[in-house]
């Protein structure tokens, strides 16, 4: 699966993991994503997207339609 929201746009953050020695080694940081299914009532269809935690926050917000439109008009097929 993909780790990046659909909403947000939210990747892995990358950097180094460093020990009591100092040593550094690479690790990443990866978003609170999840596939959620989300009904939308003008297409009479759901929609799977693939969202971060803050991504369901601004659905809550804005209205999954509000969402759908965003994401349309950057190109997004849903």
């Amino acid at each position: 699966m993909s780790s990046i929201c659909d909403v947000t746009g939210k990747k892995p953050a990358f950097g180094n993991s460093v020990s009591h020695s100092h040593r550094r080694t690479r690790r990443r940081w990866d978003p609170n994503v999840q596939r959620r299914r989300y009904f939308v009532p003008s297409e009479g269809r759901h929609v799977r997207l693939t969202v971060s935690a803050t991504g369901i926050r601004i659905i809550d917000r804005d209205g999954i339609e509000a969402v759908v439109a965003r994401l349309r008009t950057r190109g997004v097929k849903l």
